[in-house]
């Protein structure tokens, strides 16, 4: 089995995760999100920032 299938992306950076790493953020609708890192998802949930207004986040 290769692990290809098990990289996901970040939800604010668009970064590359590999398994065991990084953060995953259920919504209370069922969504699931995938976070690089903490800043990642401060950005996007706490702060509710968009990505396409940070050169850093390349989604």
């Amino acid at each position: 089995m290769s692990g290809r299938g098990l990289l996901r992306r970040c939800k604010f950076c668009g970064k590359e995760i590999k398994p065991a790493e990084g953060m995953m953020y259920v919504k209370s609708d069922g969504t699931i999100w995938y976070f690089c890192s903490s800043k990642c998802r401060k950005n996007m949930i706490n702060l509710r920032r968009s990505p396409k207004r940070f050169k850093w986040a390349s989604v």
